[in-house]
C-alpha cells in the first residue's frame, strides 16, 4: 500500500506564542489534509488471516448474529465480539479486510465488501475465519467519511486517501489579536450498521440472517443479497451460501445511501427522498414510487406500515443539503404505491435511528442519544436524553440496545422503556 500527501489541506489556528514584544510573533498551526493511498490488486487479495483481538480505533458498521457482534473497523477489517452476555461482551477475534465497510451474515457465512470485492467467510470457527469465495471487481467507487475511493483499470489500482493531521508554526504580527481556537476537528459517523432481518433466533440457526441498524448498504432477504452503491443495486444470489454468484445491476438513480427490506419491500433512503421497490420477484426488484424530500442524509427504517425517516441536512464531512433540515418524519406505507407524510418532528443533528414495538431510539452524534414513545405517531413522546455520548446508530433487539458511536459501543436494557439502563461499553482506543 503507497500512501501520498496531497496538496490541499485545511487550517484550524490553535495557539498563539509570543516570541517579541515588539514585532512578530509565532502562531502553532494545525491543518487537515488528505494522505493518498494506492491499493493494488494483489494487496487486495492476500491471504485472509484471523488475528487475536484488537482495540477499537476507528469503528464503523455493527452487525449482530445469534450471540455474536461484528464491528467494522473502517477499511481495515472485522471485530469478532462474543455477545452471549450483553453485560460482558469478550472480543474474540479481528480479520483484517482491506477496504471493508459493510458486513451482512447468514448462517455461518459472513458477506463483506473489501473495496472492488465482494467475499464470503466462513465464520462457523470465529478464531480460524475462511475466505471461501471472492467476486472480483464487482464495485468501481465508493464513498466513505466524505472522501471518495475508485478503481483504475488502467493500472489496476484503487485510489484512495484518509484525513490526517499536520502542525507547523507561522510568523504573525503581534498587534493583531489572538486567533480564535476553531472546531473543524469534524468528528464523522463512521459508526453506521448493517441491516439484514428485523428477527433474530437466540440460539444459532444456520439458514438465519443477522440483524442490525438503519444505515445499511447491505440486506439479506431469502437467497439474495442486496447492495446499494450511490447509484444502483447489485444482487448475488446466496442459494449456495459458500458460493454467492453477481446476478445483476439495477440502476437507481444518484445520492443512494441505505436500504431496508420490508414486506416483500425495499426502502431505499436517498438524498433527496425515499425510494419504495417492490420485491415480489427477488430476482428484478420494479420501482413502486417516491416520496422527496429536501436534499438532506436521510436512514429510515419501518414497522406495522409506518416508516420513521431522519433527515440532515449538515454533515461533519460534506453538506447533505442545501436547505437545514434536521427532523424526524413518519410516513404512511400502507400503501406503498402511494406513501403519505403524516408528521415532522424537529430533531438537533439525527443520523441513525431505531425502532422496536414502538419503542424509538434516534442517534444525534455529538448531541446524543434520544428514546421516544411512538405508540401514536402523531404524538411522538420524548422519554430520555442520554447527551455525554457521540451516538451513530443503534440496533434495538429483544429488550437490548446496541448503540455505536465515536467513542465504542454502549449496550443497554429497554425492558423498561422509561429508564434505559447501561449494561456495558466496549471503548475505543484513545490515540496518545
Amino acid at each position: 500500500m503507497k500512501k501520498f500527501l496531497s496538496k490541499t489541506l485545511l487550517m484550524v489556528a490553535l495557539a498563539t506564542a509570543f516570541v517579541s514584544c515588539k514585532d512578530n510573533c509565532v502562531q502553532t498551526v494545525t491543518y487537515r489534509g488528505t494522505e493518498s493511498v494506492r491499493v493494488t490488486l494483489s494487496e487486495l487479495r492476500t491471504s485472509i488471516k484471523t488475528l487475536p483481538a484488537q482495540d477499537l480505533e476507528n469503528p464503523g458498521k455493527i452487525y449482530v448474529k445469534d450471540n455474536y457482534l461484528f464491528i467494522n473497523e473502517v477499511k481495515k477489517g472485522i471485530h469478532v465480539i462474543d455477545n452471549s452476555n450483553p453485560s460482558s461482551p469478550r472480543a474474540i477475534s479481528f480479520i483484517p479486510i482491506l477496504g471493508n465497510v459493510d458486513i451482512a451474515v447468514k448462517g455461518n457465512i459472513l458477506y463483506a465488501d473489501s473495496y472492488t470485492d465482494f467475499i464470503a467467510l466462513d465464520i462457523s470457527n470465529p478464531n480460524a475465519v475462511k475466505e471461501v469465495s471472492r467476486t472480483n471487481l464487482v464495485f468501481t467507487n465508493g464513498q466513505v467519511e466524505g472522501l471518495w475511493w475508485n478503481y483504475n483499470p488502467n493500472d489496476q489500482t484503487i485510489n484512495d486517501s484518509r484525513y490526517r493531521m499536520y502542525t507547523t508554526t507561522q510568523e504573525v504580527a503581534c498587534d493583531q489579536p489572538n486567533p480564535q481556537s476553531v472546531n473543524w476537528g469534524w468528528g464523522f459517523p463512521t459508526a453506521f450498521a448493517s441491516f439484514d432481518s428485523r428477527s433474530a433466533s437466540a440460539s444459532p440457526s444456520p439458514k438465519t440472517s443477522g440483524v442490525g441498524g438503519s444505515s445499511a448498504r447491505f440486506a439479506i432477504v431469502n437467497d439474495r443479497i442486496y447492495a446499494v452503491t450511490q447509484n444502483d443495486m447489485k444482487l448475488f444470489n446466496i442459494k449456495s451460501p459458500t458460493q454467492p454468484t453477481f446476478e445483476s445491476s439495477v440502476a437507481l438513480g444518484f445520492g443512494i445511501e441505505t436500504i431496508f427490506p420490508y414486506k416483500e419491500k425495499l426502502f431505499l433512503g436517498t438524498t433527496t427522498g425515499v425510494q419504495i421497490w417492490d420485491n415480489k420477484n427477488p430476482q428484478k426488484p420494479t420501482f413502486l414510487s417516491r416520496l422527496e424530500h429536501v436534499r438532506a442524509c436521510d436512514p429510515v427504517v419501518v414497522e406495522n406500515d409506518i416508516a420513521y425517516v431522519t433527515l440532515r441536512s449538515v454533515d461533519n464531512f460534506t453538506p447533505c443539503g442545501v436547505a437545514i433540515a434536521n427532523q424526524l418524519e413518519v410516513i404512511d406505507v400502507v400503501d406503498p404505491a402511494s406513501p403519505k407524510r403524516l408528521k415532522i418532528y424537529p430533531m438537533e443533528s439525527p443520523y441513525g435511528l431505531g425502532i422496536d414495538n414502538k419503542k424509538l431510539f434516534i442517534c444525534e452524534g455529538t448531541k446524543g442519544l434520544k428514546t421516544f414513545d411512538a405508540n401514536n405517531v402523531l404524538d411522538i413522546k420524548q422519554l430520555q436524553h442520554f447527551k455525554d455520548i457521540n451516538a451513530f446508530d443503534v440496533i434495538p433487539l429483544n429488550n437490548t440496545l446496541m448503540m455505536i458511536g465515536k467513542d465504542g459501543l454502549y449496550q443497554y436494557d429497554y425492558s423498561n422503556p422509561n429508564s434505559l439502563k447501561l449494561l456495558s461499553k466496549i471503548a475505543v482506543k484513545v490515540k496518545s
